[in-house]
């Protein structure tokens, strides 16, 4: 019979300061050096991180009655368009919606970014009134200290793997994956690789609703699957998906996060996005799950997408690892291409050291999904269909 570790056990370890923590890095050596069953034997917990841009993301606000007061219709802040559709003043902005007056140089991930930095953000409304809330204009100041709720809530992020893209066509093109140049002249990925957190533990035993994370430099918790989730993707061997599958809806809290962790990006002629740092530590239960967490770039692999096809089946023109990507350049259809990351190495690794030491020395203990996932076969497409009589 296989070792065998429980939640409870793992969290015990955490509270009296004995938890073995360690990165999705260092867990490799560790493997290697000790065997599967010593490793598990050792390892308790395994962090992991991702900091790349993560479009599906936004923030719940409130910000409190003004006297007279007012039922915000539409709203505005720092001229970025907020969501007036709600109760008479909370809003949801979205990372990505441009300004009125910058464009996408600045939108709704910049107005998120200035709010935990500190900064003071320009608050206008209009409401038709009604009798219980009869004023109809209010141009105002509010910060983060200033409002009273203020929580990221994310509906999509963390992808568990993404595919490549090139162009083959003849002219520049502008994606949410960067600017990829004519000819297949370079090829860009987003991705953390042996570091990503759905990478490392593939079938999801240990991510579900309910789990801790670390999210945005501050505590957060998975709140549902992602959109777009779909988990019968086609597999490699070790049961990765070769292709985007699982995705995770987060939420923490706004006033607790760090612009060290969370960022506002311009994606060239494209629009506004959001880096946004995620990190799950994840329980080393059984010798499967050691495994599972000890794998490699070289093993983890993903496809190549030709962009220039405007269309929702993109040709798939190969397939390689993260260990070549990762390289500089690969061989893709005879011809040598340069490669490219949009996500961040750097604050990958820095998100699970981070994340390690809440683990070992602060004593975050591990939260076990209150529920798991469901089997989704395949996405739906939005159809073009006319009216039914």
């Amino acid at each position: 019979m296989g070792i065998k570790k429980s939640y409870e056990e793992i969290n015990a370890k955490i509270r009296e300061g004995r938890a073995v923590v360690v990165t999705a890095e260092e867990v490799i050596d560790i493997a290697k050096e000790k065997g599967v069953k010593e490793a598990t034997k050792y390892v308790d917990v395994v962090t992991t991180g991702t900091f790349g841009p993560m479009c599906s993301s936004g923030a719940f606000l409130n910000f409190g009655h003004a006297d007279p007061p007012i039922k915000m219709g539409k709203i505005l802040l720092n001229k970025v368009n907020a969501y007036g559709g709600l109760a008479a003043v909370d809003t949801y902005l979205g990372a990505t919606e441009p300004s009125l007056d910058r464009g996408i140089e600045y939108g709704g991930a910049h107005v998120i970014c200035d709010l935990i930095a500190g900064k003071t953000v320009q608050l206008e409304a209009s409401s038709t009134g009604t009798d219980c809330y009869p004023r109809k204009e209010i141009n105002t100041y509010i910060s983060l200290e200033s409002i009273n709720e203020a929580y990221l809530f994310n509906p999509r992020n963390c992808y568990q793997n993404y595919a490549a893209a090139t162009n083959t066509s003849e002219r520049t093109i502008y994606t949410y994956m960067g600017v990829l140049q004519p000819q297949m002249g370079n090829v860009n990925y987003s991705t953390s690789g042996e570091l990503s957190p759905l990478l490392n533990d593939p079938e999801l035993r240990t991510i579900g609703i309910g789990t801790k994370i670390f999210l945005g430099g501050a505590p957060g918790y998975v709140s549902w699957q992602g959109t777009q989730f779909v988990t019968e993707k086609p597999r490699s061997e070790n049961g990765i998906p070769l292709s985007p599958a699982g995705t995770l809806a987060v939420i923490g809290d706004l006033k607790k996060m760090s612009t060290e962790y969370i960022q506002p990006a311009v994606i060239e002629k494209y629009g506004t996005s959001i880096f946004v740092g995620i990190g799950i530590p994840i329980p080393v239960l059984d010798e499967d799950l050691l495994v599972k967490l000890a794998v490699e770039n070289k093993e983890i692999y993903t496809r190549i997408i030709d962009y220039s096809v405007p269309s929702r089946s993109r040709p798939v023109l190969g397939q390689c690892s993260y260990a070549e990507l990762r390289t500089g350049e690969i061989i893709l259809e005879g011809k040598r291409v340069k490669t490219a990351p949009l996500s961040s190495l750097h604050k990958a690794r820095q998100i699970a050291q981070e994340l390690k030491r809440w683990v070992a020395q602060e004593k975050f203990t591990l939260q076990p999904p209150i529920e798991f996932f469901p089997k989704v076969p395949g996405l739906k497409t939005l159809e073009i269909t006319k009216r039914e009589e």
